[in-house]
């Protein structure tokens, strides 16, 4: 009997047959076919051999279990174990903006909005972090914390992703088509200005701080605007994430961008949930978002949280989306948090015969 070790690699996992060792065995992977995790109740069921499931090591918290009804080709053979949501709850732990650390997410989301959903804890959340923006200036500078300088480099790599994915998923780069877009957390309007309104003969802004969506609104006004001909800003709406419910099949794409961190867990899921209803068929997601290192980071202030990029996989994955594509964010100051973009799709694509993809290119399902 020995212990599951984890590697860097989120789904890469080894057997220590003997823990007391320091310099761990060589990995061997773990199938997901032949293992599955079940949780034990106490230290004291964990140590009676009587209690413990057969055929099984202790991870953590969790008891990883061979499925009896499951056979292995070869025992000695190499096998595969998927990283599932309660492993990366349960060894992914964060901090706050004041230093405390948290075990897991579940303690962090416990603690913040309560065992209930509908709890008053839970509204708590999203009132506080809906003040704080209430308080920020309607500038470019008050949207972007203070660095307004990085709002040339984050259009210019925004872009060129945009106009990468558009190419590969849709026929002539979408030129023959009306397209809509969807802004979400469009704060003033500063994506949709400098990017958006180029590329989509439509797109709707939804924003929850009023005084940003009416900046936003002033700003894409027809006179005001720097958009081409038959390019506009149709519909503003002033609703959260969590409350949203897109028309079914108006959008080409839904752009979210810095405001996902403020949704739970279970809103996350919920929300492209909701979304996934609001594109047309071939339409596509893309988050960009700030990413930590690792686990997570609560923002006490305004009520968010930064995750990595594995906790993303996670919460992508238990949403049913695909990861077409990513980029990293260039030309921020090093003392800000990474930036990743993704493209995501609610189905894996045909194959299109007519134009060779490169392997790197495919897209891939997160499981």
């Amino acid at each position: 009997m020995g212990f599951i070790r984890r590697s860097r690699n989120a789904s890469l996992f080894w057997l220590d047959t003997n823990p007391t060792v320091s310099n761990p065995q060589k990995p061997v992977r773990l199938s997901p076919l032949l293992y599955h995790l079940q949780p034990y109740r106490s230290s004291q069921q964990a140590i009676s051999s009587q209690a413990r499931p057969r055929h099984s090591q202790l991870v953590s918290e969790y008891w990883l279990v061979a499925d009896p009804k499951l056979r292995p080709n070869n025992r000695s053979s190499k096998l595969y174990l998927l990283a599932t949501t309660h492993l990366i709850q349960m060894e992914a732990g964060g901090l706050d903006s004041k230093g405390r650390q948290f075990r897991n997410a579940e303690e962090m989301w416990r603690e913040q909005i309560g065992e209930d959903s509908d709890s008053h804890k839970r509204v708590d959340w999203y009132r506080h972090g809906v003040g704080y923006w209430q308080e920020v200036e309607a500038s470019v500078d008050g949207v972007l914390g203070g660095y307004g300088r990085v709002n040339d480099a984050d259009i210019k790599c925004s872009e060129a992703f945009l106009r990468t994915v558009f190419s590969e998923l849709l026929v002539d780069g979408g030129k023959c088509r009306h397209l809509v877009a969807l802004d979400c957390g469009s704060g003033i309007g500063r994506v949709t200005k400098n990017l958006l309104i180029r590329y989509f003969n439509e797109v709707d802004l939804l924003e929850p701080v009023s005084h940003f969506l009416e900046a936003a609104r002033e700003s894409l006004a027809p006179e005001g605007s720097t958009a081409s001909d038959g390019h506009r800003a149709t519909n503003f709406y002033c609703t959260p994430l969590q409350d949203f419910m897109p028309e079914a099949g108006r959008y080409d794409v839904i752009w979210i961008q810095w405001c996902i961190g403020h949704l739970t867990d279970d809103d996350f899921i919920s929300f492209f949930s909701r979304a996934k209803v609001g594109l047309k068929s071939g339409g596509f997601f893309i988050l960009k978002e700030n990413i930590a290192r690792n686990g997570f980071v609560l923002d006490n202030e305004d009520r968010s949280v930064t995750r990595s990029d594995s906790y993303f996989k996670e919460l992508f994955r238990r949403c049913g989306l695909h990861l077409y594509r990513t980029k990293d964010q260039t030309g921020f100051p090093e003392e800000l948090f990474a930036v990743k973009m993704y493209a995501l799709l609610t189905e894996v694509p045909k194959r299109n015969s007519s134009r060779a993809k490169s392997r790197a290119n495919r897209p891939a399902i997160i499981n």
